[in-house]
């Protein structure tokens, strides 16, 4: 188990509203119908994932030093998009996890304060655990959320009344077509993570001495596996639970968690309430509490490698994204369909421009030759850039 890590950090942070909302969503309104665009995100991102710890290995620095070698515009480039992109993806996941702990622990229901409450307890365990801590708390989280899923799609299957149908759809109406691109942007989860697993697994081998560079790629691929295995179950769960039962998803947190948990207890039983409730609560809670650690991270060494040195400072960062993320809470709670709406589209949008350069760098002079790509991953990730590019192009067209 000490040799889990990073990998399960990309895991944790993925499998969170792309999963648990996005996923049982798709299920939910087209039945097993956009399998095809869950299992494309996932085959066409896997290459530019993967060069986040190869590049990391093969040098020792992350994947925004190797930025910085291919120019400072690429920096500039991918602050600008963080800026614009960070505070909504953390309000997005802030809410999800607002919302199950409504359902979980009662007290309130304002949404509102217990995202103040969840961002506060976030921000004061990573200033004093750091990484440590999300190390560990990962693998149990991890575990826990596969298991019980496994076990409700088990049952659901068993116990559901629809028809098996496995016949792909692609929406024509513009709302479904928006749908279809937000769930792409975090399946299974943001490109510019791919950033965050390169931090990570400097992270790891500081921690971790001794620890071989084919344990960590092997760390990656259960990581990565996992995400795709919880996507196809989360979407089996809509499917056997809530397709064509007349009953959509709310935009509301508490309702929405409230329903979410109802497709575990549906197909379990209502005995298995609490467990689940914990279950999703700590999906989440890890997901908030892995993006407020890593996009602080992720600022601070590009504000030095920049040269602002007064932005050099990960409390600086962090407490900058826990005040801007409640401070959209207080203004915008009633935007929160569209908040997670922008956020998952600004992903899928930008993600080409990570997927280009990544492919670059590790493919370059910077990246010792034993560490670069083989032929099938270089097909696989021309594919994927020109995938991810002519899809967001077709988008921005018809918006």
């Amino acid at each position: 188990m000490n040799k889990l890590g990073p990998g399960l950090l990309f895991a944790g942070a993925a499998i969170g509203v792309s999963h648990l909302v996005q996923s049982t969503r798709a299920g939910a309104d087209f039945g097993f119908g956009l399998i095809w665009a869950l299992v494309l995100s996932n085959l066409f991102k896997y290459p530019f994932f993967l060069f986040g710890p190869k590049y990391a290995l093969a040098t020792g620095e992350t994947l925004l030093d190797g930025y910085k070698k291919l120019g400072n515009y690429v920096l500039v480039i991918y602050l600008l998009l963080s800026i614009v992109t960070m505070f909504t993806i953390q309000t997005a996941v802030t809410i999800v996890t607002a919302g199950l702990a409504i359902e979980l622990f009662g007290i309130t229901n304002d949404i509102t304060i217990w995202a103040t409450i969840i961002t506060a307890s976030c921000l004061v365990i990573l200033l004093i655990g750091k990484y440590k801590f999300l190390d560990n708390l990962m693998k149990f989280v991890i575990i826990t959320m596969t298991i019980s899923t496994i076990i409700a799609v088990f049952f659901a299957g068993f116990s559901s009344t629809n028809t098996l149908e496995l016949t792909q759809v692609f929406p024509k109406e513009e709302i479904g077509i928006a749908f279809v691109v937000a769930f792409m942007g975090w399946m299974p989860a943001p490109l510019d993570i791919s950033i965050w697993q390169s931090i990570w697994t400097l992270e790891k081998k500081k921690k971790e001495k001794n620890i071989k560079n084919s344990d960590i790629v092997f760390d990656f691929k259960i990581g990565y596996l996992t995400t795709i295995v919880l996507g196809l179950c989360f979407v089996s769960l809509g499917a056997l639970v809530m397709y064509d039962s007349g009953e959509v998803f709310s935009n509301n947190g508490g309702e929405f968690a409230n329903q979410l948990i109802s497709l575990y207890t549906d197909s379990i039983g209502n005995g298995a309430f609490l467990i689940i409730a914990i279950a999703a609560f700590l999906t989440m809670f890890s997901t908030t509490i892995t993006c407020l650690d890593a996009s602080p991270r992720a600022m601070k060494l590009t504000s030095k490698l920049l040269g602002f040195h007064k932005l050099n400072n990960y409390n600086f960062w962090i407490i900058l994204l826990a005040t801007g993320t409640l401070f959209i809470f207080v203004f915008y709670i009633s935007e929160m369909g569209s908040l997670v709406k922008i956020a998952t589209i600004l992903s899928f949008i930008t993600a080409p421009f990570y997927a280009f350069i990544n492919f670059r760098l590790i493919n370059s002079n910077h990246t010792p030759k034993s560490f670069r790509p083989s032929l099938f991953i270089k097909i696989l990730s021309v594919l994927g850039i020109l995938f991810l590019t002519s899809f967001s192009i077709w988008y921005l067209t018809i918006l």
